[in-house]
């Protein structure tokens, strides 16, 4: 049986292979070879392959690209991401060099700059437009964006991982950039607005965790727990000293966390959300939450997003909300929303509460692979 989709998926996946051709064509053969994956239908292990680290997310990189090109570049990733997900998508880029000049110049991680913003690395997988699945992935530091095309429309735009370091830094007249400013202090509001027996389940540790409990892995699964930093790149470096900077501040992370087996064990990934139940929540808390979903279901182009799906009480209702950490202002803090194909993960500890992460999952569906399968399945049937 064909998958039903929606007529705007549809249009949002021809701006996409309008835009993908468009960069394609502009491509001379050898950065081509590079820009180019093997379809969903072959084989996927690459596409599948995501990181939030500076480190090679595989494709062609803005260094590697004319400015027309890359210019074509960023109108494909602008076609996957709603008007102000672009814009937070381009400040999180520019912070590279703020980060830069925070860390004195000095970050390398085996490359020649490692605070750079020329490092975002773009590939198509397939034929953009044609019968077959296709699809593209965005990355760098703390930009991971994975699309899937199916049938001529967009089934899959997970997972969607923004993150910002700094998380808080000065502008001029006193104003300060915070990117990911809203997806913190909407879920800080909203447990502090709980009452004492529904914090008391709510807040699950007094301390967060130092990173994601699911990481960048390629499916999430239950017992799933916080990957070291030295974990989330896509090899050691050829350079070991610089290897060994990496693996030491790893364990200092981890070491400042101070977690414990059992600490780890409470907060890992389970398949029965953790937490409080949104059904327990005032009509005032719940427009919070619905306030805080769309600051990561509204990433996405309206035609494609799943946000409305939380218009309906029942389905809001089954979104569960658990929080580690202090709730005062400031203070390291992680938090997690989960329900029926949700999995919204947020931490900010690193730094001293001034790196953050965010990411929106969808267990099971990742990466379209539950489309996927379905579509070999018929063509095979």
């Amino acid at each position: 049986m064909a998958v039903a989709v929606d007529p705007g998926a549809r249009a949002v996946a021809r701006r996409m292979a309008e835009a993908a051709g468009s960069w394609l064509d502009s491509l001379e053969p050898g950065q081509r070879t590079v820009a180019v994956g093997a379809g969903p239908d072959d084989d996927d292990a690459e596409r599948r392959r995501w990181f939030y680290t500076p480190t090679d997310h595989g494709g062609l990189t803005f260094h590697e690209q004319r400015p027309a090109q890359q210019r074509a570049a960023m109108r494909l990733v602008s076609t996957g991401l709603s008007a102000a997900a672009y814009v937070t998508v381009a400040t999180i880029i520019g912070l590279e060099n703020v980060l830069d000049q925070v860390e004195g110049f000095l970050a390398r991680f085996d490359r020649e700059r490692g605070r750079d913003p020329g490092l975002y690395y773009l590939r198509v997988f397939g034929e953009p437009g044609g019968s077959a699945p296709w699809g593209w992935r965005f990355g760098g530091h703390h930009v991971s964006l994975n699309n899937l095309v199916v049938g001529g429309a967009v089934v899959a735009t997970t997972p969607c991982f923004l993150g910002a370091d700094p998380a808080t830094s000065p502008l001029l007249g006193g104003a300060v950039n915070r990117p990911l400013g809203r997806v913190e202090d909407l879920a800080r509001d909203l447990v502090r607005s709980l009452p004492p027996e529904l914090a008391d389940r709510a807040v699950l540790l007094p301390a967060p965790p130092s990173d994601l409990v699911t990481a960048n892995r390629t499916t999430v699964a239950p017992g799933n727990r916080v990957v070291p930093l030295a974990g989330i790149w896509r090899g050691a470096f050829a350079d070991p000293v610089e290897w060994a900077k990496l693996r030491a501040a790893s364990d200092a992370i981890d070491a400042a966390a101070g977690y414990r087996d059992e600490d780890h064990a409470v907060l890992e990934y389970t398949a029965a959300p953790k937490g409080v139940a949104a059904a327990e929540l005032d009509a005032e808390q719940r427009g919070m939450l619905r306030a805080l979903l769309g600051t990561y279901l509204g990433r996405v182009p309206d035609e494609v997003s799943v946000l409305s799906r939380y218009d309906d009480d029942a389905a809001l209702d089954a979104v569960h909300v658990a929080w580690a950490g202090s709730t005062e202002p400031g203070a390291p803090n992680y938090y997690r929303l989960q329900g029926p194909r949700l999995l919204l993960e947020w931490d900010n500890t690193q730094r001293g509460a001034n790196h953050a992460h965010s990411v929106w999952r969808d267990p099971g569906a990742d990466f379209g692979l539950d489309v996927l399968a379905r579509h070999r399945a018929e063509m095979h049937a």
